[in-house]
């Protein structure tokens, strides 16, 4: 049993309850292009500036309780944050951005497609208020791209039509409307406006406004025109960017620095630096050259991967020991905005997005400005299919190029000024969502000075969306129906596609809400013949609903794909669509089976893990079917096109393996807190999860886990033995007292005892066998701790620890344990053993070493005894006696998960003298949370929505197809055709990974080699998943010829072929008639 001390009297104290709450795999595929090869990676970065201080709490109305005056970027109403419901979002802001986002005012005017888009993304943000002004009504023309209207609304005005299903998705968000005509003196009632339908003329004078308001008012125009939209941005004369990128400041650790000018400062060859000429850096930590140490920023150049030079004379500093970091200093950055009267005179340099399109953002600089000059003078927008009215737009853009002197275009392409017009009334859903994340990101930025503005106008078009063959006029005559704004664009036909698709989407998350509503305003699945089958295994949980739009706070614990289904048969009710909740994978082949997939036109992912990814991709690639990728990560997106025959497969290209910490650093030289929460999260799995299981696994059947640890005989079945019988014995606990002996014990092996012990292997002077400091960077000389109950932080790891081990052992959690003066007593009544470090103990430094447990000759001896003792441990139990393991839950901030996490990773960071981290920081890193935004999920579909007329179009050409990387937070977008598939050839045959030949009439395994052989191809081994079925090596394989190639591998490979299946797939090695290897396509032998 666990020691204590003597029961000793002592006073019972009421007092407040202590607050203990105060503190994304993905394998992306770049684009080809003259950009460099983008790759998003699994670790993101969070804002790391945490303020503490007080701030206001919103009120259930969603009003704040202090009132706040038009607020500049950079200051900060301190309103609560809601961690369960914001962390994906708080892993891209931080909670500085955050604060800021709830202390802005926006208004949104113009409630078609775009506007709603937009204030949908802000109010997920979770801006203060949103206004929306409208002073329109709600027309059919408008369904094709507003998912919060319907039928019922036509008539209505937009503004009020769209209040109600916009409040739903966040009540903290204060949304109010305006449906009368704007006055500029309205607008300083906000941080920042967005225009989305507005003349040229209303704009500049509003412009005029914001720009000389004091503070100035971020001011955005932004418009969706058919396939071609714009954004310009003005946040004023003088506005401040706090941090450019949002990714963390970059550090080194030094190994050295000479007494130079320019100093030489190198770095050990742990990772890569990532430090950029010009940078500014601060260095801590130096042993040495401590006038290093003085917090001032040095410029630093010449940066290599692991060393840089200092602009800065080191010749009378002190001479470097050892020791050191080196910190990436961020630096703020001021812009001056123009004007957009200015502006569209002196444009600048333009945004661009396709570098194919180089000469096109001009172009459409001038279109736009056309397009308005042709309302302006005739009072509509040019019809759809009408050459008349294309022809007079052409000629107001070609008058508008001819003011520009020098500057002017030197083709005015009517092609694409014809295709401009004739869409220029539509508001598509795909343009909408994707400008709507760009916009919804740029006000984000207006609000708090995160991330780069826009700079100040970007154009972008997707003609290629069109389609292949040209269309008659008549084509694009409304039909009265949701869909005349897409009809307009597209004609009557590709509408008819759309609607009879059979589409599978994998996935109903963030992306998957996203795509949902997509689909079901482009009318996707929505004709009798179409159906759209979407399946996912997860329920919603609440960390879900600040991006996945489609849910409601009454939803979390349902399913996701049921509920997304139906929302988005809310949207449009012609949706046929069938929700399931199967994994989709090797196991799930029977519900998604050979008809399912042949039945399909297209395939949308909608996942978050590389595996899952790679599967589909696979079954896309043997049944021929194109595949739409895209995934997320913060302000990062991208979208990948995998189209059958045209381009490569998913699959085709890998990221590298994310880098692990060898295993001796966690445990024993971490350097930097992530290797303390690496090492933490495996206590706690250990310590909670496993060991409980394994104490269960032993009771619930004693002889079968005996003779297991038996049979294993080695270091891990020992090591299992020893955990288990200490959690019978030695550790066992039946009073809460007994937890919090444990519990502190427990502080004492950790951060004590552990640390006493290495620095007695390794003494701070120790040197390795090369004579080299043993304790040289990256490793850093720990010191042990001392427990004391006046620290906060040591009672609330002896809390979260006590409370999580009574737990496991189903032990009654008293009321006092949040009492610090109850809890100091009991812990003091603990008797703490006092322990001196042992001689031989042996401490693994091998950083290839995959295990810390050290095999030993007498393992089964000790397994043997170890068994005996548990045997009588078990004979003491009461009857039924199990434990109740505890699987690690990052999402629910009162289960005390995260606060023991936190507690372990930050008393190990103070042994090595590592900065610690918050409680949230903590969650991101040890949950491994992928950082999210509705933003750049809401731009990815709209991405992939556009590449999907392409392929319902089914005649394009991989020229018109485009892969996408995007950073919002830049911003950056960098779009190129994708990569064709890799071409194999033989005489004159070639194929590629899309091909698979098929034999018919139930072959034999001669008449499959014979078939091959008549195209030159010599088989010599012939397999069945890892079962070989023929090799020429092997003279008993000549008995197997004339047997049917089905039949062997039942018989061989014991392949069971399910009823559904008519055909099994063998993979052949060949050779031509030169010995070269030839890498054939996959053989499917048909049976059935």
């Amino acid at each position: 049993m666990l020691p204590r001390k003597r029961e000793g009297q002592g006073d019972v104290v009421e007092g407040e309850t202590e607050n203990n709450n105060n503190s994304n795999t993905i394998k992306y595929v770049s684009v080809t292009s003259p950009v460099k090869r983008h790759r998003i990676s699994d670790t993101a970065a969070a804002d790391s500036t945490v303020n503490d201080d007080t701030f206001a709490i919103r009120n259930s109305s969603g009003s704040s309780s202090v009132v706040e005056p038009a607020m500049a970027p950079g200051d900060s109403n301190h309103n609560d944050i809601d961690e369960d419901l914001h962390s994906r979002q708080l892993a891209v802001y931080g909670r500085e951005t955050m604060r800021r986002l709830f202390a802005s005012n926006v208004l949104v005017s113009g409630m078609q497609g775009l506007g709603a888009e937009i204030a949908k993304n802000l109010i997920l943000a979770g801006v203060k208020s949103v206004t929306l002004h409208d002073e329109g009504v709600v027309e059919l023309w408008d369904l094709s791209s507003n998912f919060v209207f319907s039928e019922d609304d036509v008539g209505k005005n937009r503004a009020l039509a769209s209040v109600q299903k916009l409040q739903e998705l966040n009540n903290a968000v204060v949304i109010s409307t305006l449906t009368t005509k704007l006055t500029k003196e309205q607008l300083s009632n906000f941080q920042a406006v967005v225009f989305t339908d507005i003349s040229l003329e209303k704009a500049i004078e509003f412009n005029d406004y914001c720009h000389n308001h004091q503070p100035p008012i971020s001011f955005i125009k932004s418009e969706v025109r058919g396939l071609f939209g714009t954004v310009f941005c003005d946040f004023g004369p003088a506005f401040t960017v706090f941090d450019v990128d949002g990714e963390e400041p970059h550090t080194g650790i030094i190994a050295s620095i000479s007494n130079d000018n320019p100093a030489l400062v190198s770095c050990v060859d742990d990772e890569r630096l990532e430090f950029q000429d010009g940078d500014l850096v601060v260095f801590s930590e130096v042993h040495g050259m401590t006038e290093l140490n003085d917090g001032k920023p040095r410029k630093i150049k010449s940066a290599r991967p692991y060393s840089f030079t200092l602009e800065e004379d080191t010749t009378a500093f002190g001479t470097y020991v050892k020791g050191g970091i080196v910190t990436q200093v961020k630096q703020p950055k001021m812009l001056n905005f123009k004007p957009l009267r200015e502006a569209l005179k002196e444009p600048g340099d333009f945004l661009l997005s396709d570098f194919a399109k180089f000469d096109r953002p001009l172009l459409l600089h001038i279109a736009f400005q056309a397009l308005d000059k042709f309302i302006s003078d005739f009072g509509c927008f040019p019809v759809a299919g009408s050459e008349e009215d294309a022809q007079k737009l052409a000629s107001i853009a070609a008058n508008i190029n001819e003011c520009l002197g020098e500057g002017k275009v030197e083709d005015i392409n009517p092609k694409l000024l014809r295709q401009f017009a004739f869409g220029a009334k539509a508001v598509l859903n795909p343009m909408a969502a994707m400008f709507g994340g760009i916009v919804g990101q740029e006000v984000v930025k207006a609000c708090s000075g995160k991330f780069h503005p826009l700079f100040q106008f970007f154009y972008f078009d997707s003609v290629e969306s069109l389609p292949a063959e040209p269309l008659d006029p008549s084509d694009f005559k409304p039909l009265n129906s949701r869909y005349d704004a897409q009809i307009s664009v597209f004609g009557s036909k590709l509408q008819k596609k759309l609607e009879d698709a059979k589409v599978f989407m994998v996935g109903s998350g963030a992306l998957g809400c996203e795509f949902l509503k997509n689909l079901a305003l482009m009318g996707v699945s929505c004709g009798s013949q179409g159906k759209l089958t979407i399946t996912d295994d997860d329920v919603i949980e609440k960390s879900n609903l600040s991006r996945q739009f489609l849910f409601r706070d009454w939803n979390i614990g349902q399913a996701k794909s049921t509920v997304a289904a139906s929302a988005a048969a809310s949207i449009n009710p012609r949706l046929k669509i069938e929700a399931l909740q199967n994994r989709v994978g090797p196991e799930t082949e029977g519900v998604f089976n050979d008809t399912f997939w042949e039945k399909l036109t297209v395939v949308i992912n909608a996942l978050d893990n590389v595996n899952a990814r790679l599967y589909v991709d696979q079954r896309c690639l043997y049944f021929q079917k194109p595949l739409l990728e895209s995934g997320t990560l913060g302000a990062k997106c991208n979208t990948q096109m995998v189209i059958p025959h045209l381009t490569e497969n998913y699959g085709a290209s890998r990221d590298p393996p994310e880098k692990q910490a060898p295993m001796c650093t966690v445990h024993s030289f971490p350097h930097n807190i992530d290797h303390c929460l690496t090492w933490a999260r495996s206590e706690f799995e250990g310590l909670l999860e496993k060991t409980p299981a394994e104490v269960n696994a032993y009771l619930s059947n004693p002889v079968e886990y005996a003779s297991s640890m038996k049979n294993a005989g080695d270091a891990q079945a020992k090591d299992n033995l020893e955990r288990v019988l200490e959690c019978l014995d030695r550790e066992k606990c039946e009073t809460f007292q007994d937890c919090i002996t444990w519990a502190r014990l427990r502080f004492e092996d950790y951060f004590v005892n552990r640390v006493k012990q290495l620095i007695f292997t390794f003494p701070e002077e120790a040197a390795t066998s090369t004579g080299a400091p043993f304790w040289s960077a990256p490793k850093r000389f720990p010191h042990p701790l001392q427990f004391s109950a006046a620290d906060t932080s040591h009672l609330n790891f002896i809390i979260a620890a006590s409370i999580l081990r009574a737990e496991t052992f189903g032990i009654s959690v008293p009321d006092w344990v949040k009492n610090p003066k109850m809890l100091s007593e009991a812990v003091d009544k603990v008797i703490v053993p006092d322990f001196q470090p042992r001689e031989g103990v042996k401490i693994e430094t091998d950083e290839k070493a995959a295990s810390l447990s050290t095999a030993s000759v007498d393992d089964a001896a000790v397994i043997n005894e170890l068994l005996l003792k548990l045997e009588l441990c078990r004979n003491n139990l009461p009857s039924g006696f199990r434990m109740k393991p505890i699987s690690f839950e990052k999402d629910d901030d009162t289960n005390y998960h995260m606060d023991l996490i936190a507690g372990l990773a930050n008393m190990r960071a103070r042994n090595y003298s590592i900065p610690e981290v918050d409680k949230l920081k903590a969650k991101f890193i040890a949950g491994r949370i992928i950082p999210a935004i509705a933003t750049s999920t809401a731009m990815a579909t709209g991405l992939v929505c556009l590449e999907l007329y392409k392929v319902l179009d089914g005649a394009h050409k991989v020229e018109d197809y485009r892969n996408t990387f995007a950073n919002l937070a830049l911003p950056l977008f960098s779009m190129a055709e994708p990569v064709p598939p890799k071409v194999m050839k033989h005489r004159d045959m070639s194929w590629t990974v899309w091909d698979r030949w098929i034999l018919k009439d139930n072959p034999t395994l001669r008449e499959l080699i014979q078939w091959l052989k008549d195209k030159g191809l010599n088989a010599y081994s012939i397999s069945y998943g890892s079962c070989l079925l023929f090799n020429s090596m092997f003279p008993r394989h000549k008995e197997r010829l004339d047997k049917k190639v089905v039949d062997v591998a039942r018989e061989i490979a014991k392949a069971e072929l399910p009823p559904y299946r008519s055909h099994l797939d063998v993979v052949v090695a060949c050779e031509d008639d030169d010995d070269n290897d030839i890498d054939i396509p996959q053989v499917s032998i048909y049976y059935g």
